[in-house]
This record gives C-alpha cells, structure tokens and sequence, in this order.
C-alpha cells in the first residue's frame, strides 16, 4: 500500500443533518412527529417516569442508611506478610510500595486470615484480634498507629 493509495474507511457514515428541507428525509418535523411531548424542545419525562403511576424506586421499601462519616480501611490478610523478611517493619507506606495496598483509605486493616512463619514488627492503624495473636505468637510485635 502507498500514499495514493489510501483512501476513507467505508466505517465513516455521515452525520444526520435534520430539519433541511423535505427531500432530505428529516425536514418538517425533524423525525419528531406531530405534536406530543416528546416533538417539543425540551421535552421527554425524567428518568424513573412512569406517566404519574407510582415509580418503581418509589414502591419498593426502603432499609437502613449510609453512614457519611464511614471510615473505609485497606485490608491486609497476614498470608501476605509472609512475603517480607524476618525482622522487616511492615508500615503502611511499605505495603504501599510494594503494592499489596493500592490505596492507603482511612488507614490499613490487619485480617487474621493465613498464618504467619516470620517474626515481623507489624504497624497499622487496626488489627483483629486473630491477627494480633498469630503475629505475636510467630514471635513479632504489634504496634497501633
């Protein structure tokens, strides 16, 4: 293939020019019809409309509420742990760099799901009480930031 030999890809349709003249297929009305809501400017009903029968989200009953004030940890699980070296200090900022954690939330969460085998100096801002007691019977501390 060459330079000259390109041409446009058959894919590129032309754009609708609506409201030009009869011959053109849309002129008049536009494609809109006669009348009705839905042929004025600024017409059609909202999303969730049913034509004034009692929406859907309206009927259905309504449970619980979202805490605002809800604090979102990142979850760490202690079979993760295992990839450090004996002795390392696991600290938020390394389990971000190394990227067990993507994102930091309101602070990390150590889980007590697996088991530990090193003895790791473990700081996060909350631990299970599983977690603390695997890290520390694997001879590690636990230290609440």
């Amino acid at each position: 293939m060459k330079l000259h030999e390109l041409k446009p890809s058959q894919a590129r349709k032309q754009r609708n020019r609506v409201g030009r003249g009869t011959s053109s297929g849309n002129g008049k009305t536009s494609g809109r019809g006669h009348k009705g809501q839905n042929s004025r400017s600024g017409g059609g009903v909202r999303p969730g409309f049913e034509g004034g029968q009692m929406p859907l989200f309206q009927r259905l009953p309504k449970r619980g509420f979202t805490n605002i004030n809800r604090k979102e940890f990142a979850i760490v699980n202690l079979e993760v742990l295992n990839n450090f070296e004996e002795g390392t200090e696991v600290t938020p900022e390394l389990l971000l760099e190394t990227g067990i954690v993507s994102k930091l939330k309101a602070g990390v969460k150590v889980l007590g799901n697996g088991n530990v085998e090193k003895k790791l100096t473990v700081k996060a801002h909350k631990f299970s009480a599983s977690a603390k007691e695997a890290i520390e019977a694997a001879g590690g501390q636990t230290e609440v930031i």
